[in-house]
This record gives structure tokens, C-alpha cells and sequence, in this order.
């Protein structure tokens, strides 16, 4: 029998998902194929100090995100750098994880690694540069303007002002952050230097779009030759505030229903299946990856964003919309284990022709 390849599932972080991090760490530790992999892991705490993880700990820890953390232990980044693993899953969402940031820790390492790569999670990452490439390649969104901190605290009303024809309602969010941290919805022009400032808490741009009235659609992508596109879900909110907020996705169990798979005809879903694909291959993305749509009133899909490391927590859109496309979590995981291992072999070919 071969040696079990040794999976470093990477988790927690310094970003504001450090805790929806965790959670998603103990499904796809819960996913591994023990008969392949042996699970090495690691946890980034707040402070960014890279720690030994239990095991038996992570299993055993609350599934409410208020309640979990990275737990003290032995320093653990050697276990990366010196090859202890011979693949990492980085489960981090958000900056320092999702954004390249990590991705390009690990090509300097030569260490083979989940999901996409520098430049499709750095992209992915950024609202604003996300959706300039999705409107210069004639992709649907909502028309949107970037807010920068220098700018807006020059002159926030004079900002506000110039966003007005943009018409409301709006969202302004963070343009790095994700799991709706920072997001806030603004029915009035009165309420928007306010809900630019919550966002710039966040990062140094802020992401003000038009709001679209229409159903929330998701989809998943899974890399490969072709990749491939799952069956679609549909989020149907019923929270106060309105959208599919930070609370509504993982807070208040009565905020949202997850309707899967999603009440569209045969030419929507194939309709969204290839805008999400669209979306994957026009970002430059690799692995894994959400796709957002909006399916507004007049029967046209509208691309919201693409999540390059989306949940993976128990109630994920990502890994639920595989397991009904008759893709078992185990297998899901494990393939996109083999789909890093692979994309590695392959640079590595492609680095021995240049010679180095």
C-alpha cells in the first residue's frame, strides 16, 4: 500500500472569518479519506502565529461561530515550509487567506496546494478589480462604483452625492472581505456615509452597487479539464436586515432557507451553469470556486461574485450543492486534493522546460 499523502488543513487566520474559518476546517477534516490522507493541523490564530492543532479538539468544539478558536499550541509553520506535508488545504476565508497572499506563501515554498492560485484568488478576492474584469468581458452585473478611503474622507458628502444616480436601494461592502462582513444595505441617500464608513472599517475601498431585486442563486465549480458546474441552489432570506447578512448566513438558524436544488427550468439552470463557468474561467480560477447570481424579474441572470474558498461549514452552499449533483463530500474533497497535487506536477514541468 502507498504512503497516505499528508494533507495539512490550514484554518482560522487574522481576517474577520477567522471564525467561520474554523468551522469550515472541521467538515473537510470530517470529509478525509483516512484510507488516503493523513490529516496534519495547523491553525493560524488572531495574532497570526501559525499553531499545532488537536484533533480531537477541532471535532469536539461548538459549532456556533461565537464559540470556536484556533487552540494554544506548538509553533507549526515549519510543518509547511521544511515539506512535513506533502499537500496544504487552505481553508482560510477572507485576507491573508483567499486573497493570493497565502497562495503565494506556498509557490515560493514549492508547496502544492488547494483551489486557485495566485493570481484567480488575489482577483477573486477584490470586488472591484473582480467586476471591472466581469463588465470588460461583457459579463451582467450591477452597475457599481469604488469608494477609496483617502477620497472619501476628504469630502464623504461630496462622495455620497456622486452616487446618487446609481439609485436605490444600494450595497456598500468591503471590496476585500467576505461572508458579508461589512456589508450593509442603504434604502436612502441619508444612510450611505454610514454604511461607506462601516465598509472602510473593513478595507481601504469600499464596493457601492446598484441593488438588484430578484432571486439569490449559487452555484459550484470544481477545476479540471473541463471543469465542472453543479445543479443550483437558491437562498430565500427572511431576516430583518434584508439580505443574506453575516448574521442571516450564520447566527440566526431562522433567517434563510436554502432551497435546493433550486426551482429554475432546464434554460435557466443551463443559462447559470454557464455564466458560472463563464465567471471561473474569466477570473483566471482553478480548483474550487461560488459562484453568486442574481435572477432578476425579467428572467436575466446577473453576476454577483465568485468565492475562491467558499464555506465549507455544515450548512455551505458549496460542498451541499456537490453532494446533489452526486458528488459525496468525501470525494469532493478528495478530488480536490488530487486536482492541487496535479496543477503542481504540472508547473513543475513546465518550470524543468524553462530549465530551472
Amino acid at each position: 500500500m502507498p504512503p497516505k499523502v499528508r494533507v495539512g488543513i490550514l484554518f482560522g487566520g487574522q481576517s474577520a472569518e477567522h471564525e467561520i474559518s474554523i468551522l469550515s476546517a472541521r467538515n473537510v477534516l470530517d470529509a478525509l479519506d483516512r484510507d488516503r490522507f493523513e490529516p496534519v493541523l495547523i491553525g493560524i490564530d488572531k495574532s497570526g502565529r501559525w499553531l499545532a492543532q488537536d484533533e480531537s479538539r477541532l471535532i469536539a468544539g461548538s459549532r456556533d461561530p461565537r464559540q470556536v478558536r484556533v487552540e494554544p499550541g506548538l509553533p507549526a509553520p515549519i510543518e509547511v515550509a521544511a515539506g512535513q506535508v506533502d499537500v496544504v488545504f487552505p481553508i482560510l476565508h477572507g485576507t491573508l487567506g483567499e486573497d493570493g497572499a497565502m497562495q503565494g506563501l506556498f509557490e515560493v515554498a514549492g508547496v502544492p496546494y488547494v483551489g486557485a492560485g495566485v493570481l484567480g484568488s488575489a482577483i477573486g478576492m477584490d470586488k472591484d478589480v473582480m467586476k471591472r474584469l466581469l463588465r470588460d468581458a461583457g459579463m451582467p452585473i450591477a452597475d457599481f462604483r469604488t469608494v477609496r478611503r483617502d477620497r472619501f474622507l476628504a469630502d464623504p458628502v461630496a462622495v455620497c452625492e456622486s452616487l446618487r444616480p446609481l439609485g436605490f436601494p444600494l450595497f456598500a461592502k468591503p471590496a476585500n472581505a467576505g461572508s458579508s462582513v461589512g456589508v450593509s444595505r442603504v434604502a436612502s441617500l441619508g444612510q450611505l456615509q454610514a454604511a461607506i464608513e462601516h465598509a472602510l472599517q473593513f478595507d481601504t475601498k469600499a464596493v457601492v452597487e446598484q441593488g438588484i431585486s430578484g432571486r439569490e442563486i449559487e452555484l459550484a465549480v470544481l477545476g479540471g479539464d473541463p471543469p465542472l458546474v453543479s445543479v443550483a441552489g437558491e437562498i430565500i432570506v427572511e431576516h430583518a436586515d434584508g439580505f443574506y447578512s453575516y448574521e442571516a448566513k450564520y447566527i440566526d438558524e431562522n433567517a434563510a432557507r436554502l432551497v435546493m436544488p433550486a426551482d429554475l427550468s432546464a434554460d435557466e439552470l443551463a443559462r447559470a451553469q454557464q455564466l458560472a463557468l463563464h465567471t471561473f474561467q474569466v477570473l483566471e480560477c482553478d480548483g474550487m470556486a461560488r459562484v453568486d447570481l442574481f435572477l432578476a424579474a425579467d428572467g436575466r441572470f446577473h453576476v454577483n461574485e465568485i468565492n475562491t474558498i467558499p464555506g465549507f461549514t455544515a450548512i455551505s452552499m458549496y460542498p451541499k450543492l456537490w453532494e446533489l449533483s452526486g458528488l459525496a463530500r468525501q470525494d469532493l474533497v478528495s478530488r480536490l486534493i488530487d486536482l492541487g497535487l496535479q496543477r503542481a506536477q504540472l508547473r513543475r514541468q513546465v518550470r524543468k522546460n524553462y530549465g530551472d
